[in-house]
């Protein structure tokens, strides 16, 4: 039915129109009584599913949804309906900001892609707050944070620990973003240096906590050997929980899609399809230099069981999806939660 009848129709409007026209037809729909028990019956994977737990949460299964979906916390109720073993909330700023002008979102279908240049528009952290007071309980929900876009990477940590602070007592996890290529500056917070103070000053915020949260690092698919061995010993020494791998490309390789219609789009990042396969490498190379010491979530590409066992068997222990659903549909959290071994 999704293909067939529901996204060519959702195929028809502006991207991010379509994003917020699905969601506001699935929120109307399971305020009907009855409504949202029966599509979770739909949706709900099988008690016999994969079960994962890291860092001392039991995640119900697999699959989770990135970060970027629901930056504000705005549908958990919808997407718990839907099946996810979790949600990555965010990326959520200290500061309310607009993020990039629009349009900021397109669709590749040649290479079932999507490219943005979001830049991190959110509520800002307070207007977040208020929503996850009212979170469904047994949705294991992550916070993604980051910086404001007028936040130099020099003052960038206090951004973290405000956003870190403020939603402590609201989410089991957190993760700590560095490699959105859509907020100018940011990635720079990847180079040895800066990402060891940044991550040293919010794990030392954590363990002031009386129960600390795990802390994942989300890295970009454009980084070197070096600086993913880099990635490693940080992870190690500064005491940080796991690593997310990865973000968007910023790479145009090996599209379908002819290259001067993708120059007419603008700069942004790449997600789908096309960063499936760095991803899992990432994955892998992370996997056997660390020695499988800290738990990974893959994300890249997966929009099927295969991919998604590919990335399991290169050393991730859970997977999130988004463009793969915006093609495919919300069944393929079911199909993937069921079907991986």
């Amino acid at each position: 039915m999704y293909k067939n009848l529901v996204k060519p129709l959702l195929f028809k409007l502006n991207t991010e129109n379509a994003h917020h026209f699905s969601m506001a037809m699935l929120t109307f729909a399971i305020h009907i009584p009855g409504v949202a028990w029966f599509l979770k019956q739909c949706f709900k994977s099988d008690d016999s599913c994969k079960r994962v737990t890291i860092c001392g949460i039991e995640f119900p299964n697999v699959v989770g949804l990135a970060a970027g979906f629901d930056k504000d916390a705005r549908w958990l109720r919808e997407l718990d309906v839907l099946g996810f073993g979790h949600v990555e909330i965010g990326t959520v700023t200290p500061l309310a900001q607009p993020g990039n002008p629009l349009p900021r979102l397109f669709r590749l279908p040649q290479d079932s892609a999507l490219l943005n240049r979001m830049g991190f528009n959110n509520g800002g952290v307070q207007s977040t707050i208020s929503r996850l007071k009212n979170r469904p309980v047994s949705l294991i929900v992550g916070g993604n944070i980051g910086r404001n876009k007028i936040t130099s990477n020099e003052l960038a940590a206090s951004d973290y620990i405000k956003c870190f602070d403020a939603l402590y007592p609201y989410v089991d996890y957190f993760t700590v973003n560095v490699s959105s290529p859509n907020t100018p500056g940011l990635r720079e917070l990847q180079d040895r240096e800066p990402l060891a103070a940044l991550l040293r000053e919010v794990v030392q915020c954590n363990l002031s906590k009386a129960f600390p949260r795990p802390i994942f690092l989300k890295i970009a698919p454009d980084l070197t050997d070096g600086q993913l061995d880099d990635v490693v010993s940080i992870i190690s020494e500064e005491g940080v929980d796991g690593l997310i791998a990865t973000n968007t490309t910023v790479s145009r390789k090996n599209l379908s899609a002819h290259s001067d219609d993708v120059e007419a789009l603008g700069s942004g990042g790449i997600s789908g399809a096309p960063v499936r396969s760095r991803s899992t490498e990432v994955i892998q190379y992370i996997y056997k230099k660390s020695g499988g010491s800290f738990p990974i979530i893959g994300v890249g590409g997966i929009d099927s069981v295969a991919s998604a066992q590919e990335k399991l068997d290169a050393g991730a222990s859970l997977v999130q999806i988004y463009s793969g659903m915006i093609y495919e549909g919300p069944s393929l959290v079911k199909k993937i939660a069921n079907g991986v071994k």
